[in-house]
């Protein structure tokens, strides 16, 4: 029972806390009607996801085998058989679904259905695409934006968009670095696609899209339109959380070469958990105080 709760891999809901950033950042987290509907968006999502990591899995058994970390997973080791795994999938795809429709606004329901669609066509092709797979990845955490955004009736800022279309590109590069070091070690698991890239590119990739993210998320907070917004000119002060983690994470990246799973980094690394609170706490100061 505990293979089968492990192949829905319940750590990475935590994903699904980009689906709560437009409640935040419109100040309607005390509205319990949208809080709610956020709510129901997020276990959707969450099935949702549970469902592709189903499907992930059994698609992958015979390369996860040869993986030093991954052979471990519940299909690939042989815990949970295949068609349990799809079984399970179809159940969390049909229970995110009715999720979805009959409670969700149509537009967030039909960004979840787009999400697993998009999910399957990645597991089966563009995730063998190198620089596709990156950027599809990074738009996975988009639509967990839009998808809170269309549950509670919001209209997402250009800014989140685009600052949580670099910071998913950022800690996807991360872990495709993960996999390069592993085909440098002469591990020849990884997938299709990902013989064009090699530690020095990735290396560079991460420098790129980290200054351009510190960058981004400082002329978001020396904008007008968002100080405005807030009430307050202090917004730029938050910037010291965000160099502070994106540092800690190219420092893990690059230095201590663990950034296989960006989850696994939340849950244990206390410098990362102390910049994301800091950041937290500082904002709700700013947009609640």
């Amino acid at each position: 029972m505990l293979q089968h709760f492990k192949l829905l891999r319940p750590l990475q809901w935590s994903k699904n806390v980009f689906v709560f950033l437009p409640l935040f950042f419109d100040r309607k987290l005390t509205d319990m009607g949208v809080l709610w509907l956020t709510v129901i968006a997020a276990v959707a999502f969450s099935l949702a996801a549970s469902a592709v990591y189903c499907l992930n899995d059994v698609l992958d058994r015979e390369a996860d085998a040869k993986h030093p970390v991954k052979c471990k997973r519940p299909v690939a080791s042989g815990a949970v058989t295949v068609p349990t795994a799809i079984a399970m999938m179809v159940a969390c795809s049909a229970v995110a679904m009715a999720l979805a429709w009959w409670l969700l606004p149509w537009q967030a329901a039909a960004i979840i259905a787009a999400y697993m669609v998009v999910n399957v066509l990645y597991s089966t092709l563009l995730k063998h695409l190198s620089l596709v797979d990156v950027m599809v990845v990074a738009v996975f955490y988009v639509m967990r934006v839009m998808a809170g955004a269309a549950a509670g009736g919001i209209e997402p800022s250009s800014w989140i968009i685009i600052m949580t279309f670099l910071l998913a590109l950022f800690l996807v590069l991360a872990k495709r670095r993960d996999d390069a070091m592993l085909r440098a070690a002469g591990q020849k698991e990884a997938r299709r696609g990902t013989d064009l890239y090699n530690v020095e590119f990735l290396n560079l990739s991460l420098t790129l899209i980290a200054t351009v993210t510190i960058v981004a998320y400082i002329m978001y907070t020396i904008s007008p339109e968002v100080m405005e917004n807030f009430g307050n000119r202090y917004i730029y002060l938050t910037t010291v959380w965000v160099l502070a983690g994106i540092m800690r994470y190219m420092q893990l990246t690059i230095v201590e070469g663990r950034t296989g799973s960006p989850t696994r980094v939340l849950f244990k690394d206390r410098f990362v958990q102390v910049c994301l609170l800091g950041w937290v706490v500082s904002f709700l100061f700013i947009i609640y105080g």
